[in-house]
């Protein structure tokens, strides 16, 4: 009887984690989208002001899910916490100097920012990505080993690829891309690893029970 509210609540609690991952991304590609509608030179509301407006954006919807999470009472993960502190220094400095490389560059940071906390820790006898989602998956620690390094060559991926987009493609394929080359990209790489997560995930709880 008592595991039956948390049964209840998980469905919930995995349609908020969604939307709190996947709304700053879509607050970004729709008003970008939104704005690039607009004549040229139309004033503040001109499509070659689009990606300020979807900075813009991106920076409050970020806000608010701190404090959505906060409200809640629950635990700001360390990487939202990361993620969180970049996107407003770099859309800040978009915004305030009027220059759309910072946005450009944002990603890159981060996900290299990632690979480096990943690796770095590894390289000093620490997985970060245990530390960080322990509480999530009960997994030996050759297995975290694995898992953290898949997951730091997969953030060097996405840097490496927004680096490519950005210089070599128009600023609307680069916006898009984060839902329509991106997303898919880390749908499909969550994906592949997840029988390798159940498969030592069941192996440690078995190690546990006997």
């Amino acid at each position: 009887m008592t595991d039956t509210p948390d049964t209840k609540d998980k469905p919930a609690n995995n349609a908020s984690k969604i939307w709190t991952d996947l709304g700053p991304v879509l607050a970004f590609v729709v008003s970008y989208n939104v704005v690039r509608r607009f004549p040229e030179g139309g004033g503040l509301l001109s499509r070659e002001n689009a990606v300020y407006w979807a900075t813009g954006i991106f920076m409050a919807a970020i806000a608010a899910v701190f404090a959505y999470t906060l409200s809640r009472k629950e635990r700001l993960s360390p990487l939202l916490i990361v993620t969180g502190v970049i996107v407003m220094v770099f859309g800040g400095l978009t915004l305030w100097l009027q220059s759309p490389q910072f946005a450009y560059y944002k990603p890159t940071i981060i996900n290299l920012l990632f690979a480096g906390l990943i690796f770095g820790g590894l390289a000093f006898g620490k997985n970060v990505w245990k530390i960080a989602f322990e509480h999530a998956f009960n997994l030996p620690d050759h297995a975290w080993r694995v898992f953290a390094i898949r997951w730091g060559l997969f953030y060097i991926f996405l840097a490496i690829m927004n680096e490519v987009i950005w210089r070599n493609f128009s600023e609307d394929f680069w916006a898009n891309s984060k839902i329509f080359l991106v997303l898919p990209a880390s749908m499909i790489f969550m994906i592949v690893n997840y029988p390798y997560l159940m498969k030592h995930s069941l192996d440690q709880d078995s190690e546990d029970k006997g």
